[in-house]
């Protein structure tokens, strides 16, 4: 009895690892072996990343609200301690984008919070 292989199934695996390799440097991308490694550890990174991709453009908002905020005159603890005290909810995202294209408005939202801190320093004086 012939020895049986299942050729075309495996024949069509590798060639799908192999598609996915193309563009890898060397035998990453000729040898199997080697590509399905690069294949699975790119497909590793490429979930790991997706996740980080959140806190990365979280750290560029507070980045971009904390240049504006610096160019009004408060710090960005005291502005977002303010817009709470404010009752304003804003995420960073929005407020980064309000801080790169409406520069007057972002202002507008910094004298509220400073507003809003100076009314619970009162409170907090009176108590």
């Amino acid at each position: 009895m012939a020895r049986v292989t299942n050729s075309p199934a495996s024949r069509k695996r590798r060639k799908k690892v192999l598609k996915y390799a193309k563009g890898y440097f060397g035998s990453k991308s000729k040898l199997y072996r080697y590509a399905k490694e690069a294949v699975q550890h790119a497909w590793q990174y490429a979930y790991d990343h997706r996740r980080k991709k959140k806190s990365d453009f979280r750290a560029l908002w507070i980045v971009r609200v904390n240049a504006a905020c610096r160019n009004a005159g408060i710090s960005y603890s005291r502005f977002m301690e303010g817009l709470k005290a404010a009752n304003i909810a804003l995420d960073r995202k929005v407020l980064a984008d309000l801080a790169v294209r409406d520069e007057a408005g972002f202002n507008v939202l910094v004298k509220q919070a400073q507003d809003a801190l100076k009314t619970k320093a009162a409170s907090a004086k009176k108590a």
